[in-house]
């Protein structure tokens, strides 16, 4: 078990407080400006239909109603709950995100503690506090920044699960019950309850496969009422959200330039109304597509990436595209240049990090590899291509080998996250804003960097 001095933890919450007064600034600075809009629109409309009581339903221009399950629950469902107790106010939305974002600082801080000394544990911190990207995007009533905080709250949540020395079913019923609520709000979310849950267990497989399932069972139980009512309500038993088969044929079709593009209705699905309907013929026509054009469609998966991870630009593009006047074009390039400036060089620390830890009697071979590995990433890191430079990150944590399960959590759940959101945009389709949910854990990580070389080698990484 890990004992933390009071002044680390003194640290951790003055963190939360910068980052929280910052984005509750921006809020107070947007809060009348900045409309909904893009998917915002969305989620505004669904939030207040649920904060009447009208649930999850849609009104359309010829006053028909109808069940829906389009976008996924979890945001306009929090939402919806605080608009009912407040009113239909965006700004307690953006409040909403203010608090989760100096939340995910706290968790980083607390990642990093566990991982290195209290000064790099602050600078973790910090990173997240102030992140531009991240503290521009508060005002969005978007999910992304919302399941950015989430899922690095729920590393710190397998991490603290590992450092406990009672019982840790707790833990990782808590660590189900985060990453259950990641999934209400994306999806995709869910494949990291058992990846996460598996490093919250020191021990050997049995035991890390027993505490994945229960946390993937736990996450699960969270989703099963709303499961459950898509069963009844779109006669489909959905997950979540019945926008699979959509995203699939943006990036699955003859018009598909890897990034997001309005999508093209094939013939056979003219004529179906039905949302849950709709969707799955949207599927099956993406999967006839990749089966008469596999290497077409493999060949889109670097452009979906690159789309990507190459230039985030989600808090200028969203501020713009809701108030051009209030934030002109000039300012959403300013912004623009200093995040990816600012998430360039984490990129860098991040992998320069990832290079410099050591594991457990290491092959010399695999470490040159994974030296090999890190410096291309930081090539391409420091030119176009930065998402050469996440998949790097990957394959460098990958190369510690079984030392990479007994290291910090805070490596091994950030290369999960990253995995994870690669693999997903090179099936589906690439847009800039997708890679907000890996800076946190990216961020936290690169503090590590400044980790000083040990002399001899160690268990952890």
């Amino acid at each position: 078990m890990i004992v933390e001095a009071p002044a680390s933890r003194s640290d951790a919450r003055w963190v939360t407080a910068l980052a929280l007064e910052v984005r509750l600034a921006v809020v107070i600075w947007a809060a009348s400006r900045f409309p909904p809009t893009a998917d915002g629109t969305y989620y505004q409309r669904i939030a207040e239909r649920i904060a009447q009581g009208l649930g999850y339903t849609w009104l359309w221009p010829d006053g028909a109603v109808t069940y829906a399950a389009h976008y996924p629950i979890g945001y306009p469902g929090a939402v919806g709950a605080i608009y009912a107790l407040v009113g239909p106010h965006p700004w307690a939305a953006m409040v909403l995100n203010a608090v989760l974002g100096a939340l995910a600082a706290y968790a980083a801080h607390r990642l990093a503690a566990r991982s290195g000394s209290r000064a790099i544990a602050l600078v973790a911190g910090l990173l997240v506090a102030l992140h531009p990207g991240l503290v521009a995007y508060t005002p969005a009533l978007m999910t992304e920044g919302v399941v950015a905080s989430l899922l690095v709250i729920a590393a710190a949540v397998a991490a603290s699960t590992r450092d406990r020395n009672g019982s840790r079913w707790p833990g990782l019923a808590l660590l189900g019950v985060v990453l259950g609520a990641a999934t209400l709000v994306r999806p995709q979310s869910l494949v990291l309850a058992p990846l996460f849950a598996a490093l919250a267990i020191d021990g050997g497989l049995r035991r890390r496969a027993i505490a994945a399932a229960f946390a993937t069972m736990i996450a699960l139980a969270v989703c099963a009422p709303w499961t459950a009512r898509n069963c009844v309500r779109m006669k489909r038993c959905a997950l979540v959200s019945v926008n699979g088969g959509w995203n699939l044929l943006i990036g699955a079709d003859a018009a598909s330039t890897g990034a997001w593009s309005p999508v093209q209705v094939p013939d056979a699905c003219r004529e179906v109304y039905d949302e849950a309907e709709k969707d799955r013929c949207f599927g099956r026509a993406a999967q006839g597509y990749i089966a008469e054009h596999p290497l077409a469609w493999v060949g889109l998966a670097p452009k979906k990436l690159a789309a990507t991870f190459d230039y985030a630009g989600a808090a200028g593009w969203y501020l713009h595209a809701s108030n051009a006047e209030a934030f002109p074009d000039r300012a959403k390039v300013a912004l623009g240049a200093v995040e990816t400036l600012f998430e360039r060089v984490v990129l860098v620390l991040a992998l320069v990090g990832m290079a410099r830890r050591p594991g457990l009697d290491e092959p010399r071979r695999r470490r040159i590899a994974r030296v090999v590995v890190t410096l291309v990433g930081v090539a391409f890191a420091l030119t176009l291509h930065a998402w050469v430079g996440y998949a790097a990150l990957v394959v460098a944590a990958i190369l510690h080998g079984r030392a990479l399960l007994r290291g910090p959590v805070l490596v091994s759940a950030t290369a999960a996250t990253v995995a994870a959101t690669v693999a997903t945009h090179a099936v589906f389709f690439g847009a800039g804003r997708y890679s907000l949910v890996v800076f946190p854990l990216v961020s936290a990580l690169a503090a590590l960097a400044f980790t000083p070389t040990r002399t001899t080698t160690s268990p952890r990484l």
